[in-house]
């Protein structure tokens, strides 16, 4: 499953559109960003209520090509910015992180939305 692929399942907004549209290892639910840096991993989707350009900065780190944003959270334009440097994908949707990681694993496992 792709980036735009995930926005597609998630009925979700792409609100940072300028990525690499890659394949997805995964998927890791965190609002703890040092949680984030000790146990995502390469290639996963980070879901999250976390909209701050340090977010970005633990994704970059962690080599996470995508940032969903959960409960249609505000999202500054510092961390569009440094999304947009970074080449990492800001996805927004009005799910919680619950019911949007519950779409994400279903869909991921090739169970449907």
């Amino acid at each position: 499953m792709t980036i735009r692929q995930v926005a597609e399942t998630l009925g979700a907004e792409i609100a940072q559109s300028e990525f690499e549209d890659v394949e997805l290892a995964g998927a890791y639910t965190s609002d703890l960003l040092s949680d984030v840096m000790a146990n995502a991993h390469d290639g996963e989707t980070l879901i999250t209520i976390q909209a701050h350009k340090n977010t970005v900065a633990v994704a970059s780190l962690v080599n996470i090509p995508v940032i969903v944003v959960c409960n249609s959270r505000p999202l500054p334009e510092d961390m569009l910015k440094a999304a947009k440097d970074e080449g990492i994908a800001v996805i927004r949707t009005r799910e919680n992180q619950f019911t949007t990681s519950g779409k994400l694993y279903k869909a991921l496992n090739g169970e449907g939305a």
